[in-house]
């Protein structure tokens, strides 16, 4: 796949193959997005033309100063691995400031669309764009004039409620990973680097690998999660704790992500890894003294493994 990053206006010495496009912000790229994307892939296998996704960054929420979206379901480069493993061949990422915020409909249509040889258009419903959010998918539909054509996708329902990412948000706020996997079509997955910590879990007889993220994601719910760890290629079982560890710090300070894996040897400093949300198995607590929570890991830790042979992932 092929990625290029614009900015408003666009280069007047662009010579882009036709395409069939999706557009959206698509954070998460969740089974909804994926309808949508899909089928401007196989509208543009139908025709001949490339298969595109127009995209924005940072997310238009962010710029616009409406709280909680500086942290991402899928910051941009995992959004790109995501649309790559779909088949999509080109992603125009827009950088979008103040002043694409501030281009009406019609504009974006005559400078940003067409310019791109868009031969036709796929969006969700709910699809807005341009100045305050004025365009809609009937705008690019009444805008068209036989110069693209355009699909507008319906809803994606998943258990009765419509699939979106700002419910998979709420999801991941209540530690509810096992409905955010449904959701995405896939595990809610966080890349980071393994770094040095206080090293206290060793002297309990269950050392961590402290992973520091390397991107902006959506960290949910404080507590224990049943995890997949991959690094080097290769996945191991474990139990992460997502929190302050309200047992030994004084003050409330950054979250820590700390992952026990099970069964494995070997110096982790340094990696690269990521880790899975697989399932949440109890809220962060604050206990009496060390030999507690020494008793409430390994009960976590025995309470993981069942699940995972239960479920069998």
């Amino acid at each position: 796949m092929k990625t290029i990053s614009l900015t408003y206006p666009l280069p007047r010495d662009l010579q882009p193959d036709p395409c069939a496009i999706a557009l959206g912000y698509f954070d998460g790229v969740h089974i909804g997005h994926r309808r949508v994307i899909q089928k401007a892939i196989d509208t543009a296998k139908a025709n001949g033309w490339k298969s595109a996704v127009m995209t924005f960054d940072p997310h238009p929420r962010e710029v616009l100063g409406q709280t909680g979206y500086s942290q991402y379901l899928t910051p941009l480069a995992d959004k790109l691995e995501q649309l790559e493993k779909m088949g999509v061949d080109l992603t125009y990422v827009i950088r979008f400031d103040i002043a694409f915020a501030a281009v009406y409909p019609e504009d974006f249509i005559a400078e940003c669309l067409l310019p791109l040889n868009c031969r036709h258009v796929v969006v969700g419903f709910d699809y807005t764009f341009g100045y305050r959010g004025m365009g809609t998918a009937q705008t690019l539909l009444a805008a068209s004039e036989g110069r693209y054509g355009v699909d507008i996708i319906g809803p994606v329902n998943r258990l009765g409620e419509k699939v979106s990412s700002t419910i998979i948000r709420e999801y991941l706020h209540h530690g509810d990973v096992e409905q955010t996997r449904l959701l995405l079509g896939r595990p809610y997955k966080i890349r980071g680097v393994v770094v040095h910590g206080d090293k206290r879990g060793r002297t309990i007889g269950f050392p961590t690998a402290n992973v520091r993220v390397s991107r902006p994601y959506l960290i949910g719910k404080n507590g224990v999660y049943g995890v997949r760890f991959s690094v080097d290629g290769q996945s191991h079982r474990g139990v992460m704790n997502v929190g302050i560890k309200p047992t030994f710090e004084l003050e409330k300070k950054e979250k820590s992500l700390e992952v026990h894996i099970f069964d494995f040897q070997g110096d982790l400093y340094g990696k690269e890894v990521e880790v899975e949300f697989l399932f949440f198995i109890r809220d962060e607590q604050k206990f009496s003294g060390v030999d507690a929570l020494i008793a409430q890991i390994r009960e976590d830790v025995e309470y993981a493994k069942r699940k995972f042979a239960e479920a069998n992932v």
